[in-house]
Protein backbone atom coordinates (compact mmCIF):
# COMPACT_ATOMS: atom_id res chain seq x y z
CA UNK A 1 0.00 0.00 0.00
CA UNK A 2 1.50 3.32 -1.05
CA UNK A 3 1.87 6.27 1.32
CA UNK A 4 -0.64 9.06 0.57
CA UNK A 5 0.77 12.35 -0.68
CA UNK A 6 1.28 15.19 1.80
CA UNK A 7 -1.94 17.04 0.93
CA UNK A 8 -3.94 13.85 1.46
CA UNK A 9 -2.19 13.26 4.78
CA UNK A 10 -2.96 16.85 5.75
CA UNK A 11 -6.63 16.47 4.83
CA UNK A 12 -6.95 13.27 6.88
CA UNK A 13 -5.29 14.85 9.94
CA UNK A 14 -7.45 17.98 9.77
CA UNK A 15 -10.59 15.89 9.36
CA UNK A 16 -9.72 13.65 12.31
CA UNK A 17 -8.92 16.62 14.58
CA UNK A 18 -12.21 18.34 13.75
CA UNK A 19 -10.86 21.82 14.39
CA UNK A 20 -7.86 24.12 13.90
CA UNK A 21 -4.46 22.45 14.24
CA UNK A 22 -1.19 24.28 14.79
CA UNK A 23 1.17 24.22 11.82
CA UNK A 24 4.03 23.01 14.03
CA UNK A 25 1.93 20.09 15.24
CA UNK A 26 0.89 19.19 11.69
CA UNK A 27 4.50 19.30 10.50
CA UNK A 28 5.48 16.94 13.32
CA UNK A 29 2.62 14.53 12.63
CA UNK A 30 3.45 14.48 8.92
CA UNK A 31 7.20 14.28 9.52
CA UNK A 32 7.59 17.34 7.28
CA UNK A 33 9.23 20.71 7.35
CA UNK A 34 7.08 23.82 7.77
CA UNK A 35 7.88 24.68 4.14
CA UNK A 36 6.62 21.29 2.93
CA UNK A 37 3.54 21.74 5.06
CA UNK A 38 2.85 25.11 3.42
CA UNK A 39 3.07 23.43 0.01
CA UNK A 40 0.63 20.75 1.18
CA UNK A 41 -1.76 23.45 2.47
CA UNK A 42 -1.62 25.21 -0.92
CA UNK A 43 -2.24 21.93 -2.77
CA UNK A 44 -5.14 20.96 -0.50
CA UNK A 45 -6.63 24.45 -0.94
CA UNK A 46 -6.50 23.99 -4.74
CA UNK A 47 -8.06 20.52 -4.50
CA UNK A 48 -10.91 21.76 -2.30
CA UNK A 49 -11.79 24.72 -4.55
CA UNK A 50 -15.34 24.35 -5.84
CA UNK A 51 -16.27 21.70 -3.25
CA UNK A 52 -18.29 22.01 -0.05
CA UNK A 53 -15.11 22.20 2.05
CA UNK A 54 -12.64 25.08 2.38
CA UNK A 55 -9.17 25.15 3.86
CA UNK A 56 -8.69 27.95 6.37
CA UNK A 57 -5.05 28.78 7.00
CA UNK A 58 -3.45 31.40 9.22
CA UNK A 59 0.21 31.89 10.08
CA UNK A 60 -0.22 29.56 13.07
CA UNK A 61 -3.11 27.17 12.32
CA UNK A 62 -4.85 25.22 9.56
CA UNK A 63 -8.44 23.92 9.59
CA UNK A 64 -11.13 22.49 7.36
CA UNK A 65 -14.39 24.42 7.24
CA UNK A 66 -17.64 24.48 5.32
CA UNK A 67 -17.23 26.44 2.09
CA UNK A 68 -19.10 29.77 2.09
CA UNK A 69 -21.37 28.69 -0.77
CA UNK A 70 -22.42 25.57 1.16
CA UNK A 71 -22.85 27.33 4.52
CA UNK A 72 -26.63 28.07 4.21
CA UNK A 73 -27.62 24.42 3.70
CA UNK A 74 -25.35 23.26 6.51
CA UNK A 75 -26.68 25.98 8.84
CA UNK A 76 -30.29 24.97 8.10
CA UNK A 77 -29.52 21.28 8.72
CA UNK A 78 -27.62 22.13 11.89
CA UNK A 79 -30.51 24.19 13.25
CA UNK A 80 -32.90 21.30 12.60
CA UNK A 81 -30.51 18.93 14.38
CA UNK A 82 -30.14 21.25 17.38
CA UNK A 83 -33.91 21.33 17.71
CA UNK A 84 -33.93 17.60 18.45
CA UNK A 85 -33.35 16.04 21.83
CA UNK A 86 -29.82 14.82 22.47
CA UNK A 87 -30.98 11.20 22.69
CA UNK A 88 -29.50 8.25 24.50
CA UNK A 89 -26.09 8.61 22.83
CA UNK A 90 -25.81 12.21 23.99
CA UNK A 91 -26.84 11.29 27.52
CA UNK A 92 -24.28 8.47 27.63
CA UNK A 93 -21.44 10.74 26.46
CA UNK A 94 -22.40 13.45 28.95
CA UNK A 95 -22.58 10.87 31.74
CA UNK A 96 -19.13 9.52 30.92
CA UNK A 97 -17.60 12.99 30.96
CA UNK A 98 -19.46 14.10 34.09
CA UNK A 99 -18.69 10.97 36.12
CA UNK A 100 -15.28 10.07 34.68
CA UNK A 101 -13.90 13.57 34.32
CA UNK A 102 -12.26 15.18 31.29
CA UNK A 103 -11.87 12.50 28.61
CA UNK A 104 -10.48 12.19 25.11
CA UNK A 105 -12.75 11.17 22.27
CA UNK A 106 -10.86 7.87 22.01
CA UNK A 107 -11.51 7.15 25.70
CA UNK A 108 -15.22 7.89 25.28
CA UNK A 109 -15.33 5.68 22.17
CA UNK A 110 -13.60 2.92 24.15
CA UNK A 111 -16.16 3.00 26.94
CA UNK A 112 -19.18 3.22 24.63
CA UNK A 113 -17.83 0.82 21.98
CA UNK A 114 -18.79 3.08 19.07
CA UNK A 115 -17.45 6.16 17.31
CA UNK A 116 -18.89 9.19 19.10
CA UNK A 117 -17.49 12.00 16.92
CA UNK A 118 -20.89 13.23 15.76
CA UNK A 119 -22.40 13.10 19.25
CA UNK A 120 -19.47 15.03 20.76
CA UNK A 121 -19.68 17.63 17.99
CA UNK A 122 -23.42 18.05 18.58
CA UNK A 123 -23.01 18.37 22.35
CA UNK A 124 -20.22 20.92 21.91
CA UNK A 125 -22.36 22.91 19.45
CA UNK A 126 -25.13 23.01 22.03
CA UNK A 127 -22.72 24.42 24.60
CA UNK A 128 -22.79 21.31 26.81
CA UNK A 129 -19.16 20.24 26.26
CA UNK A 130 -15.98 22.17 25.69
CA UNK A 131 -12.68 21.07 24.23
CA UNK A 132 -9.36 21.71 25.99
CA UNK A 133 -5.76 20.85 25.23
CA UNK A 134 -4.65 17.54 26.66
CA UNK A 135 -1.57 18.21 28.81
CA UNK A 136 -0.52 14.55 28.48
CA UNK A 137 -0.79 14.31 24.68
CA UNK A 138 -0.79 17.34 22.39
CA UNK A 139 -2.23 15.22 19.55
CA UNK A 140 -5.67 14.99 21.13
CA UNK A 141 -8.16 17.05 23.09
CA UNK A 142 -9.96 16.55 26.37
CA UNK A 143 -13.72 17.08 26.51
CA UNK A 144 -15.21 18.43 29.70
CA UNK A 145 -18.58 19.79 30.85
CA UNK A 146 -19.27 23.48 30.37
CA UNK A 147 -20.32 25.85 33.12
CA UNK A 148 -23.69 26.06 31.36
CA UNK A 149 -24.19 22.29 31.62
CA UNK A 150 -23.34 22.25 35.33
CA UNK A 151 -25.67 25.23 35.89
CA UNK A 152 -28.43 23.46 33.97
CA UNK A 153 -27.95 20.41 36.21
CA UNK A 154 -28.06 22.65 39.30
CA UNK A 155 -24.56 21.82 40.53
CA UNK A 156 -21.32 23.76 40.83
CA UNK A 157 -19.11 20.69 40.35
CA UNK A 158 -19.70 17.21 38.94
CA UNK A 159 -18.92 15.74 42.39
CA UNK A 160 -22.33 17.09 43.50
CA UNK A 161 -24.19 14.85 41.02
CA UNK A 162 -26.32 11.99 42.40
CA UNK A 163 -24.35 8.86 43.30
CA UNK A 164 -21.14 10.46 42.02
CA UNK A 165 -18.74 8.37 44.14
CA UNK A 166 -20.51 5.10 43.36
CA UNK A 167 -20.85 5.66 39.60
CA UNK A 168 -17.30 7.02 39.29
CA UNK A 169 -15.87 3.98 41.02
CA UNK A 170 -17.99 1.60 38.91
CA UNK A 171 -16.78 3.34 35.77
CA UNK A 172 -13.16 3.06 36.95
CA UNK A 173 -13.71 -0.62 37.77
CA UNK A 174 -15.13 -1.21 34.27
CA UNK A 175 -12.08 0.39 32.66
CA UNK A 176 -9.72 -1.60 34.88
CA UNK A 177 -11.52 -4.86 34.14
CA UNK A 178 -11.62 -4.14 30.41
CA UNK A 179 -7.83 -3.94 30.41
CA UNK A 180 -5.43 -1.17 29.49
CA UNK A 181 -6.82 1.51 27.22
CA UNK A 182 -5.56 1.08 23.65
CA UNK A 183 -6.57 3.58 20.99
CA UNK A 184 -6.06 1.07 18.13
CA UNK A 185 -8.53 -1.61 19.15
CA UNK A 186 -11.01 0.09 21.43
CA UNK A 187 -14.00 0.48 19.12
CA UNK A 188 -15.60 -1.57 16.47
CA UNK A 189 -15.51 1.30 14.00
CA UNK A 190 -19.29 1.60 14.01
CA UNK A 191 -20.62 5.10 14.01
CA UNK A 192 -22.90 6.63 16.56
CA UNK A 193 -25.92 8.06 14.75
CA UNK A 194 -28.38 8.41 17.58
CA UNK A 195 -27.38 11.87 18.80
Amino acid sequence: MSTPDKSTQLEALLFSEGGPVARKKLAQLMDSSLEDLSLAVDELTRRKAGTGISVIATAQDVALAVAPEAAPIVQAAFERELGKEIGDAGLEVLSIILYRGPSTRAEIDYIRGVNTSWTIRTLAARGLLERAQNPNDAREYLYQPTVELLAHLGVTHARELPDYAKISSELAAFEEKAGPFETNDHASGTTDSTA
